[in-house]
Protein backbone atom coordinates (compact mmCIF):
# COMPACT_ATOMS: atom_id res chain seq x y z
CA UNK A 1 0.00 0.00 0.00
CA UNK A 2 3.14 2.04 0.91
CA UNK A 3 4.11 1.47 -2.11
CA UNK A 4 1.45 2.42 -4.24
CA UNK A 5 0.85 5.38 -2.64
CA UNK A 6 4.68 6.73 -3.00
CA UNK A 7 3.95 5.62 -6.91
CA UNK A 8 0.74 7.87 -7.10
CA UNK A 9 2.38 10.77 -5.14
CA UNK A 10 5.30 10.85 -7.96
CA UNK A 11 2.99 10.66 -11.16
CA UNK A 12 1.07 13.38 -9.34
CA UNK A 13 4.40 15.60 -9.12
CA UNK A 14 4.97 14.29 -12.78
CA UNK A 15 1.83 15.75 -13.84
CA UNK A 16 1.87 18.81 -12.29
CA UNK A 17 -0.21 21.68 -13.85
CA UNK A 18 2.73 23.92 -15.65
CA UNK A 19 2.84 26.74 -13.87
CA UNK A 20 3.05 25.90 -10.14
CA UNK A 21 4.64 29.13 -9.11
CA UNK A 22 6.40 32.19 -9.91
CA UNK A 23 8.40 32.37 -12.89
CA UNK A 24 11.48 35.12 -13.92
CA UNK A 25 12.54 36.74 -16.58
CA UNK A 26 15.87 37.55 -16.86
CA UNK A 27 16.45 40.94 -18.86
CA UNK A 28 20.40 41.17 -19.31
CA UNK A 29 20.44 44.97 -19.76
CA UNK A 30 19.84 47.98 -17.46
CA UNK A 31 16.30 48.87 -16.87
CA UNK A 32 14.68 51.24 -19.05
CA UNK A 33 16.08 50.39 -22.44
CA UNK A 34 13.57 48.73 -25.16
CA UNK A 35 14.29 45.00 -23.72
CA UNK A 36 12.66 45.86 -20.43
CA UNK A 37 9.55 47.58 -21.64
CA UNK A 38 8.94 44.51 -23.92
CA UNK A 39 9.69 42.37 -20.65
CA UNK A 40 7.65 43.49 -18.59
CA UNK A 41 4.71 44.11 -21.12
CA UNK A 42 5.33 40.20 -21.65
CA UNK A 43 5.85 39.45 -17.94
CA UNK A 44 2.24 41.47 -17.07
CA UNK A 45 0.12 39.81 -19.74
CA UNK A 46 1.46 36.33 -19.04
CA UNK A 47 0.68 37.00 -14.73
CA UNK A 48 -2.80 37.78 -16.19
CA UNK A 49 -2.97 34.50 -18.17
CA UNK A 50 -1.38 31.95 -16.47
CA UNK A 51 -2.44 32.96 -12.88
CA UNK A 52 1.55 33.16 -11.79
CA UNK A 53 3.67 36.20 -11.18
CA UNK A 54 6.10 36.98 -13.65
CA UNK A 55 9.51 38.70 -12.09
CA UNK A 56 11.67 40.84 -14.10
CA UNK A 57 15.37 41.03 -13.32
CA UNK A 58 17.64 43.24 -14.69
CA UNK A 59 21.00 41.21 -14.73
CA UNK A 60 23.29 43.69 -16.87
CA UNK A 61 27.29 43.37 -17.73
CA UNK A 62 29.06 42.23 -19.83
CA UNK A 63 27.56 42.81 -22.68
CA UNK A 64 24.54 41.10 -21.98
CA UNK A 65 26.42 37.23 -21.17
CA UNK A 66 26.27 37.98 -17.79
CA UNK A 67 22.47 37.74 -17.49
CA UNK A 68 22.63 35.00 -20.47
CA UNK A 69 24.44 32.92 -18.96
CA UNK A 70 22.04 32.47 -16.25
CA UNK A 71 19.31 31.46 -18.60
CA UNK A 72 21.83 28.99 -20.17
CA UNK A 73 22.52 27.14 -16.56
CA UNK A 74 19.32 27.51 -15.61
CA UNK A 75 17.12 24.31 -15.20
CA UNK A 76 14.67 23.60 -18.13
CA UNK A 77 12.08 23.46 -16.44
CA UNK A 78 10.56 26.42 -18.57
CA UNK A 79 10.97 28.72 -14.67
CA UNK A 80 13.36 30.97 -15.89
CA UNK A 81 13.23 33.28 -19.25
CA UNK A 82 15.67 35.10 -21.56
CA UNK A 83 14.29 38.23 -22.75
CA UNK A 84 16.79 38.55 -25.71
CA UNK A 85 18.43 41.13 -28.52
CA UNK A 86 21.01 41.48 -30.89
CA UNK A 87 23.90 41.07 -28.71
CA UNK A 88 23.04 37.17 -28.24
CA UNK A 89 23.58 37.27 -32.07
CA UNK A 90 26.68 39.79 -32.24
CA UNK A 91 28.32 38.44 -29.29
CA UNK A 92 29.68 35.01 -30.71
CA UNK A 93 31.66 37.34 -32.98
CA UNK A 94 33.02 39.66 -30.77
CA UNK A 95 33.99 37.61 -28.24
CA UNK A 96 36.27 34.17 -28.31
CA UNK A 97 35.13 32.76 -25.95
CA UNK A 98 31.61 32.67 -24.62
CA UNK A 99 29.98 30.65 -21.37
CA UNK A 100 27.42 29.10 -23.68
CA UNK A 101 26.55 28.51 -27.41
CA UNK A 102 23.88 31.25 -28.24
CA UNK A 103 22.15 28.48 -30.85
CA UNK A 104 22.56 25.24 -28.89
CA UNK A 105 21.94 26.64 -25.26
CA UNK A 106 18.37 28.51 -25.73
CA UNK A 107 14.85 26.73 -26.64
CA UNK A 108 13.63 29.98 -28.95
CA UNK A 109 10.02 30.65 -27.95
CA UNK A 110 8.98 33.79 -30.41
CA UNK A 111 10.51 37.06 -31.80
CA UNK A 112 8.18 39.57 -29.87
CA UNK A 113 8.97 42.43 -31.57
CA UNK A 114 11.68 44.55 -33.84
CA UNK A 115 12.20 48.28 -33.33
CA UNK A 116 13.93 49.80 -36.61
CA UNK A 117 16.89 52.58 -36.63
CA UNK A 118 16.91 55.73 -38.74
CA UNK A 119 20.02 56.95 -40.17
CA UNK A 120 20.56 60.33 -39.63
CA UNK A 121 22.64 62.78 -40.74
CA UNK A 122 23.71 66.71 -39.29
CA UNK A 123 21.62 69.15 -41.26
CA UNK A 124 25.16 70.90 -42.49
CA UNK A 125 25.51 67.50 -44.60
CA UNK A 126 24.43 68.32 -48.08
CA UNK A 127 22.32 65.14 -48.85
CA UNK A 128 18.89 64.43 -48.42
CA UNK A 129 18.33 61.25 -49.38
CA UNK A 130 20.27 57.34 -49.18
CA UNK A 131 21.66 57.75 -52.51
CA UNK A 132 23.00 61.23 -52.13
CA UNK A 133 24.55 60.24 -48.96
CA UNK A 134 26.39 57.33 -51.18
CA UNK A 135 27.55 59.48 -53.99
CA UNK A 136 28.43 62.23 -51.47
CA UNK A 137 30.72 58.97 -49.73
CA UNK A 138 31.71 57.91 -52.63
CA UNK A 139 33.05 61.31 -53.37
CA UNK A 140 35.13 61.75 -50.26
CA UNK A 141 36.79 58.29 -49.38
CA UNK A 142 37.12 57.88 -45.61
CA UNK A 143 36.59 62.06 -45.06
CA UNK A 144 32.93 61.81 -43.38
CA UNK A 145 32.85 60.41 -39.79
CA UNK A 146 29.77 58.35 -38.24
CA UNK A 147 29.25 57.59 -34.54
CA UNK A 148 28.15 54.28 -33.19
CA UNK A 149 27.16 53.87 -28.80
CA UNK A 150 30.87 51.82 -29.01
CA UNK A 151 32.82 49.01 -31.16
CA UNK A 152 30.76 46.04 -31.71
CA UNK A 153 27.31 47.24 -30.76
CA UNK A 154 24.24 47.21 -32.92
CA UNK A 155 24.55 50.76 -33.86
CA UNK A 156 28.26 50.32 -35.13
CA UNK A 157 27.11 46.96 -37.30
CA UNK A 158 24.54 48.56 -38.59
CA UNK A 159 26.42 51.65 -40.30
CA UNK A 160 28.95 48.94 -41.19
CA UNK A 161 26.48 47.39 -43.17
CA UNK A 162 25.51 50.33 -44.75
CA UNK A 163 28.87 51.17 -45.99
CA UNK A 164 29.70 47.97 -47.43
CA UNK A 165 26.85 46.90 -49.17
CA UNK A 166 27.12 50.44 -50.69
CA UNK A 167 31.67 50.25 -51.34
CA UNK A 168 31.85 53.44 -49.43
CA UNK A 169 34.27 54.32 -47.08
CA UNK A 170 33.54 56.40 -43.51
CA UNK A 171 35.51 56.25 -40.58
CA UNK A 172 33.82 55.26 -37.14
CA UNK A 173 34.16 57.45 -33.89
CA UNK A 174 32.73 55.07 -30.82
CA UNK A 175 31.26 56.34 -28.07
CA UNK A 176 30.07 55.08 -24.66
CA UNK A 177 26.68 54.62 -25.66
CA UNK A 178 24.06 55.87 -28.19
CA UNK A 179 23.04 59.24 -26.47
CA UNK A 180 26.94 61.09 -26.70
CA UNK A 181 27.03 59.76 -30.41
CA UNK A 182 23.83 61.96 -30.69
CA UNK A 183 24.94 64.51 -28.94
CA UNK A 184 28.12 64.69 -31.03
CA UNK A 185 26.02 64.43 -34.41
CA UNK A 186 23.46 67.22 -32.92
CA UNK A 187 26.65 69.78 -32.50
CA UNK A 188 27.67 68.84 -36.12
CA UNK A 189 30.75 66.58 -35.05
CA UNK A 190 30.03 63.75 -37.08
CA UNK A 191 28.30 63.20 -40.24
CA UNK A 192 25.90 60.31 -39.80
CA UNK A 193 24.96 57.85 -37.00
CA UNK A 194 21.97 55.02 -36.53
CA UNK A 195 18.77 55.76 -33.78
CA UNK A 196 16.73 54.21 -32.84
CA UNK A 197 13.11 55.23 -33.88
CA UNK A 198 11.29 56.44 -30.77
CA UNK A 199 14.87 58.46 -29.49
CA UNK A 200 15.33 60.21 -32.91
CA UNK A 201 12.26 61.11 -34.37
CA UNK A 202 11.63 64.41 -31.54
CA UNK A 203 15.01 66.02 -32.99
CA UNK A 204 14.06 64.89 -36.61
CA UNK A 205 11.02 66.69 -36.65
CA UNK A 206 12.88 69.77 -34.55
CA UNK A 207 15.25 69.85 -37.62
CA UNK A 208 18.02 69.34 -35.36
CA UNK A 209 18.96 66.16 -37.80
CA UNK A 210 18.01 64.78 -40.80
CA UNK A 211 16.59 61.50 -41.44
CA UNK A 212 17.68 59.39 -44.87
CA UNK A 213 15.65 56.11 -43.48
CA UNK A 214 14.50 53.54 -41.39
CA UNK A 215 16.41 50.59 -41.43
CA UNK A 216 13.76 47.44 -41.73
CA UNK A 217 12.68 46.21 -44.52
CA UNK A 218 8.92 47.79 -44.10
CA UNK A 219 8.40 51.69 -43.30
CA UNK A 220 7.22 52.02 -39.41
CA UNK A 221 4.10 52.52 -38.18
CA UNK A 222 5.47 55.68 -35.93
CA UNK A 223 6.67 57.73 -39.20
CA UNK A 224 5.44 55.89 -42.13
CA UNK A 225 6.38 58.80 -44.31
CA UNK A 226 10.22 58.09 -43.75
CA UNK A 227 10.96 55.13 -46.85
CA UNK A 228 13.17 52.72 -45.61
CA UNK A 229 17.05 52.86 -47.12
CA UNK A 230 16.31 49.36 -49.01
CA UNK A 231 14.08 50.98 -50.84
CA UNK A 232 15.32 54.65 -50.61
CA UNK A 233 18.78 53.39 -52.45
CA UNK A 234 20.46 50.29 -51.18
CA UNK A 235 18.07 47.17 -51.90
CA UNK A 236 18.48 44.40 -49.51
CA UNK A 237 19.43 46.42 -46.67
CA UNK A 238 17.94 45.43 -42.77
CA UNK A 239 19.17 45.90 -39.20
CA UNK A 240 16.85 46.01 -36.64
CA UNK A 241 16.85 45.71 -33.07
CA UNK A 242 15.01 42.53 -31.49
CA UNK A 243 13.52 41.13 -28.66
CA UNK A 244 12.96 37.69 -28.44
CA UNK A 245 11.55 34.93 -25.37
CA UNK A 246 14.38 32.02 -24.94
CA UNK A 247 14.76 29.41 -22.43
CA UNK A 248 17.05 27.17 -21.65
CA UNK A 249 17.42 24.03 -24.15
CA UNK A 250 15.96 21.34 -23.07
CA UNK A 251 12.76 22.65 -22.08
CA UNK A 252 9.82 20.15 -22.60
CA UNK A 253 7.94 20.62 -25.53
CA UNK A 254 4.88 21.27 -23.75
CA UNK A 255 5.98 24.03 -22.03
CA UNK A 256 7.37 25.93 -24.85
CA UNK A 257 4.10 25.54 -26.63
CA UNK A 258 1.94 26.85 -23.79
CA UNK A 259 4.34 29.95 -23.52
CA UNK A 260 4.53 30.28 -26.87
CA UNK A 261 0.57 30.30 -26.89
CA UNK A 262 -0.29 32.60 -24.13
CA UNK A 263 3.06 35.18 -24.97
CA UNK A 264 1.07 35.56 -28.91
CA UNK A 265 -2.14 35.78 -26.75
CA UNK A 266 -0.23 39.19 -24.77
CA UNK A 267 1.17 40.71 -27.93
CA UNK A 268 -1.47 40.69 -30.25
CA UNK A 269 -3.86 42.71 -28.03
CA UNK A 270 -4.98 45.95 -29.27
CA UNK A 271 -3.48 47.56 -26.12
CA UNK A 272 -0.28 45.76 -26.25
CA UNK A 273 0.33 46.43 -30.54
CA UNK A 274 -0.41 50.32 -29.42
CA UNK A 275 2.19 50.02 -26.68
CA UNK A 276 4.83 48.74 -28.81
CA UNK A 277 4.30 50.90 -32.00
CA UNK A 278 4.08 54.02 -29.75
CA UNK A 279 7.65 53.40 -28.77
CA UNK A 280 8.77 53.29 -32.80
CA UNK A 281 8.66 49.22 -32.70
CA UNK A 282 6.36 46.61 -34.18
CA UNK A 283 5.38 43.34 -33.10
CA UNK A 284 6.09 40.70 -34.84
CA UNK A 285 4.99 37.21 -33.09
CA UNK A 286 7.05 34.49 -34.54
CA UNK A 287 6.94 30.55 -33.74
CA UNK A 288 9.52 28.90 -32.61
CA UNK A 289 11.05 27.68 -35.72
CA UNK A 290 10.58 31.21 -37.15
CA UNK A 291 12.37 32.19 -34.38
CA UNK A 292 15.04 29.76 -34.11
CA UNK A 293 15.55 30.39 -37.93
CA UNK A 294 15.73 33.66 -37.99
CA UNK A 295 18.65 33.96 -34.99
CA UNK A 296 20.59 31.38 -37.03
CA UNK A 297 20.51 33.91 -39.96
CA UNK A 298 21.46 36.52 -38.02
CA UNK A 299 24.42 35.01 -36.39
CA UNK A 300 25.96 34.10 -39.58
CA UNK A 301 25.04 38.03 -40.97
CA UNK A 302 27.10 39.82 -38.17
CA UNK A 303 29.54 37.68 -38.07
CA UNK A 304 30.46 38.71 -41.90
CA UNK A 305 29.59 42.46 -40.96
CA UNK A 306 32.01 42.06 -37.33
CA UNK A 307 34.61 40.86 -40.05
CA UNK A 308 34.17 43.37 -42.65
CA UNK A 309 34.86 45.91 -39.67
CA UNK A 310 37.94 44.16 -38.48
CA UNK A 311 36.67 44.24 -34.84
CA UNK A 312 39.18 41.90 -33.35
CA UNK A 313 37.06 38.90 -30.74
CA UNK A 314 37.68 39.75 -27.50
Amino acid sequence: MLLTAACASSGAVAQETYPSRVLRMIVPTAPGGGSDTIARLIAQGLFERLGRQVVVENRAGAGTIIGSDIVAKAAPDGYTLLLGSPPLTINPSTFRKLPYDALRDFAPITQAAVAPSVLIVHPSVPVKSVKEMIALAKARPGDLLFGSGGHGTHSHLAVVLFTSMARIEMLHVAYKGGTPSLVDLMAGNIALTASGVFTAMPYVRAGRVRVLGVTSAARVPMAPEIPTVAESGLPGYESVQWYGLLAPAGTPQDIIVRLHKETLAVLRLPASRQRVTADGADVVASSPGEFAAFLREETVKWAKVVKIAGIQPE
